[in-house]
């Protein structure tokens, strides 16, 4: 509540607020009381634009008017006065709002002047509770949440142990997978929180982690276009990525997720290569790069400072599940059909994937390039098709009958 709001800090401005906001109930207590003091029946209290408030009696009792009320006006069957406090009351309810409006004003010119004379500590006092509201939060947050003290050090590094991503592990219902990492001479999003948090002075969500100075953190990640002003999804995607590789320093932290999606395969391989080459060999910042070109892997090998890690994932009973945990080394195959299964495409879609996916397995071990190239989705290669398997993947065990379940094992008998 600001003090021009709050009541009994202006006597004046209170009785303006106080008629403006309580006309009503006035004239009803006004009018009850004069009835009981004059033992007029009749009386009523009243008001119009040409005369006012006014005291109105019924002409048979007008002779039991008091004397100090003063006719204000004469009607065929009734008799209009007006009395001192009505008459007071008059004159402060019909300006009350705007004298208010303009006792306020003044209360706040003179309190202005009087801040004036103390602005100087007031400031520093409002800094320090600022400050103190900050850390208090810090402090709730990190019992609650149970965060750990990060070490800050002068030492080029970021390492940690058991991160967590805080809002995930909010919104999740199992538990949330602990990561560790360590990037140093030596040797995504989670990542940057925490580092974020230990550098305004918050504990981590981590079980230990040191960290030497950053200073700034560098993301490319998502998709999104500026089709208002002409930049398609892949110029965006390259202005940010510039903006990373120009300005980034060997004390940056660096998110790139999927470098060359938008463009053609070959294009966005080189691309995407170039500029983690240019990150490990160049810029040196502490980079984490994410990326489906398996063919990136190979750079472990250029570059000292460079490791491959991937997150851990198995099938079970030909199912697909993530485990979320970061074990070192590359991918051993890719996970993009089953994604795609698990995300709800069509089974038929599935099922022309893989065919396509043999095709091109197929065309990239005989011919790795075409002469445009690029690998060519038009020609279905004959050996990649397994009409026994077409058959197994066409079939639905859950929505079949025992009877029609045997006719379909004696069909897959006789391919």
């Amino acid at each position: 509540m600001t003090l021009a709001n709050r009541s009994a800090y202006d006597d004046e401005l209170d009785d303006l607020r106080a008629i403006a906001e309580n006309a009503d109930q006035y004239l009803v207590d006004l009018e009850v009381r004069e009835r009981e003091r004059t033992g007029i029946a009749t009386l009523k209290l009243g008001y119009n634009r040409v005369h006012g408030y006014y005291i109105e009696i019924s002409k048979a009792q007008a002779d039991k008017a008091p004397v100090e009320y003063v006719r204000r006006q004469t009607l065929k069957s009734a008799e209009r006065y007006i009395t001192p406090e009505l008459k007071t009351f008059e004159d402060k309810v019909l300006g009350a709002r705007e004298r208010a409006l303009s006792r306020e004003k003044y209360l706040y010119e003179k309190l202005l002047d009087a801040l004036h004379e103390v602005l100087e500590p007031l400031q520093r006092s409002v800094a320090g509770l600022a400050e103190l509201d900050v850390l208090t939060c810090f402090a709730e947050r990190a019992q609650a949440l149970g965060l750990s003290q990060p070490e800050i050090c002068d030492v080029p590094c970021i390492e940690i142990e058991g991160g967590r991503h805080l809002v995930v592990e909010q919104v999740i219902d199992t538990p949330f997978i602990a990561n560790d990492l360590s990037l140093s001479e030596d040797k995504m999003r989670q990542t940057a929180l925490i580092v974020i948090l230990a550098h305004i002075g918050s504990f981590v969500p981590a079980d230990k982690l040191r960290v030497g100075p950053i200073d700034r953190i560098f993301t490319r990640i998502g998709a999104s276009d500026d089709l208002a002003g002409g930049r398609s999804t892949f110029m965006v995607e390259m202005t940010e990525t510039a903006t990373i590789l120009n300005n980034a320093t060997e004390q940056s932290l660096v998110l790139m997720d999927e470098i060359g999606r938008g463009t053609s395969t070959f294009d966005g391989l080189s691309l995407a290569w170039a500029a983690a080459h240019h990150m490990g060999e160049k810029v040196k910042a502490f980079t984490l790069f994410a990326t489906h070109y398996f063919e990136l892997t190979a750079l472990a090998q250029e570059i000292p400072r460079c490791d491959n890690v991937h997150l851990d994932a198995t099938e079970h009973k030909g199912q697909l599940v993530f485990l979320h945990s970061v074990r070192p080394g590359p991918a051993n195959q890719s996970y993009g059909l089953q994604v795609a299964s698990l995300a709800g495409v069509p089974n038929d879609v599935i099922r022309r994937a893989r065919k396509y996916l043999k095709t091109l397995e197929s065309q990239q071990a005989a011919q790795p390039q075409s002469p445009q190239g690029q690998l060519d989705l038009s020609v279905e290669d004959a050996s990649a098709v397994d009409p026994v398997r077409d058959a197994v993947d066409a079939l639905d065990p859950d929505s079949m009958t025992p009877r029609e379940a045997l006719d379909a094992l004696y069909r897959l008998k006789g391919l």
